[in-house]
């Protein structure tokens, strides 16, 4: 589904975190939101499912304003993949997953038949379904990320934010999240750090700095070396990497030695 941001602009404390931000994501697009540390990035994909207000501006969700709309309805317009999760709680993985099915039943509904089996098909889908009856805490950092990416899918939105899913995994795991998560057909709207999965995953990219968003458009358009350097303060060349054929962008330090 479209995701429209209208001048988002959001302040914390009095300053000014996300400042005047217009842009649109298209229906089945994957974004990556990117952008040095302290630039706004994390706030306006909170922005975005309204675990913090926008102070100006207006956030649409196919066309429909995310104030707007009631806490079940908008479970079913957009999930969220956290960057942390409390690993204390006594559920199992499947348990976990199952709570993202509640945006789909009464409060006072047990579960059901249909339930069960979109919780069954996300496991596999996500490849969680071989820890399922697992605590989620003695899960690896992965593991708990396939997990928390099978609940966001058996909400069955439209629309799924995940903020740093890959931080604090190793680079296997990384990729196959990544590679996972391209699959999917529905839109997508991530917080990543690292600019080469941004060029290499993502359809779309917009770059924050300092707040503002500086630049956006598909991923090997925008992160030129002048961007690099002006917004990330490192030297950078896009190549196509020699093992997967896809594009891959090399960085360096401003003003390093080159090492031969």
């Amino acid at each position: 589904m479209r995701v429209d941001l209208e001048s988002v602009t959001v302040k914390l404390g009095g300053d000014p975190i996300v400042r005047d931000v217009d842009l649109v994501i298209p229906d089945g697009a994957f974004l990556a939101i990117v952008g040095p540390n302290g630039s706004g990035k994390t706030t306006l994909l909170r922005a975005i499912y309204q675990a913090v207000r926008p102070t100006g501006g207006t956030v649409l969700i196919g066309g429909r304003d995310v104030r707007a709309v009631p806490p079940r309805e908008a479970a079913r317009l957009r999930a969220v993949v956290p960057q942390f999760q409390d690993a204390g709680t006594g559920l199992t993985a499947e348990e976990v997953v199952g709570t993202g099915r509640h945006a789909h039943l009464p409060w006072w509904a047990a579960e059901r038949a249909a339930d069960r089996q979109a919780t069954t098909e996300v496991l596999q889908r996500t490849g969680a379904a071989q820890f399922a009856h697992r605590a989620f805490s003695t899960l690896s950092g992965g593991e708990r990320q396939r997990v928390l990416l099978a609940r966001a899918l058996a909400q069955e939105a439209s629309t799924l934010l995940l903020d740093e899913p890959t931080n604090h995994l190793d680079p296997r795991a990384q990729l196959d999240f990544l590679e996972l998560l391209a699959t999917l057909d529905l839109t997508r709207v991530a917080v990543l750090h690292d600019l080469d999965h941004a060029l290499a995953y993502a359809d779309t990219a917009a770059v924050l700095h300092a707040g503002r968003l500086v630049a956006s458009g598909p991923p090997r358009d925008i992160l030129t070396d002048d961007l690099t350097t002006e917004v990330f303060g490192v030297r950078s060349q896009l190549m196509r990497h020699p093992l997967t054929g896809r594009p891959h962008l090399l960085t360096a330090p401003l003003g390093g030695k080159d090492r031969t």
